[in-house]
């Protein structure tokens, strides 16, 4: 078995069928299916996979092409497909704040990491609090805010969905640990704890590295390149 395959295998579990996206739908038939149901997904996933195999030439940057639908990693979804970017100004997230970052710890149930090749943030923004006051996701602001590390429960099922707008989507690693680079302009919007896209959120983002450490998951975006975004990952403490 090669790298690809063994990686495409392994990724499974986030590959989705090609179909046109219903967000909101998606991702309430998913918290109310019973999980003797939702192994039968991964079942056909594992299918996908050993087509993809067959299919694809030598190289992992073939993956994002072969999928034509949605993938999800993460918290993630990252559509494929071209859509317009947002326009106006959007809304902060639900209820963000800034705050300090101990304080910023405290108030959410993952730990908060700093890279250590950005160094402190200058600012730290929490949102989406729970009925007990639970935020749900923290980002930490660097260089003006050009820079936004947001980190959130890697066990929450979709957080943030990406339209790429044509941008190069790729698999890569963090720590040993699987990735997505997307290298370009792409439309991000916020889903919240309904399920329900806000699409008063949409934004027109800057590239991203996706990856997840120890069940939080993270979304690195900036002005950078994928090895400056690889090295910042790596420097997490």
């Amino acid at each position: 078995m090669d790298d690809l395959e063994r990686e495409l295998r392994d990724l499974t579990g986030w590959l989705e069928p090609a179909r046109t996206p219903d967000l909101t739908a998606r991702v309430r038939a998913r918290l109310d299916v019973p999980a003797p149901r939702r192994r039968w997904r991964y079942v056909l996933a594992a299918a996908l996979a050993t087509v993809l195999v067959a299919a694809l030439p030598p190289g992992r940057a073939a993956l994002a092409d072969a999928v034509t639908g949605l993938l999800r990693f993460s918290g993630v979804v990252v559509d494929t497909a071209p859509a317009l970017p947002p326009t106006g100004t959007p809304s902060p997230l639900p209820a963000q704040h800034e705050i300090a970052l101990a304080e910023a710890q405290r108030q959410v149930r993952f730990p908060i990491r700093v890279p250590a090749r950005l160094g402190a943030p200058e600012h730290v923004l929490v949102a989406d609090p729970d009925g007990t006051g639970a935020h749900r996701v923290a980002s930490l602001l660097y260089r003006g805010g050009t820079v936004r590390l947001d980190a959130f429960d890697g066990s929450l099922d979709i957080v943030f969905h990406k339209r790429s707008l044509g941008a190069d989507v790729t698999l890569t690693h963090v720590g040993g640990e699987f990735a997505i680079w997307v290298g370009g302009p792409h439309a991000l919007a916020y889903v919240d704890r309904s399920g329900t896209e806000r699409v008063a959120t949409a934004r027109l983002s800057a590239a991203t590295l996706i990856w997840e450490r120890a069940g939080v998951s993270y979304r690195l975006e900036g002005d950078l390149t994928r090895e400056q975004a690889l090295d910042i990952a790596s420097s997490l403490e």
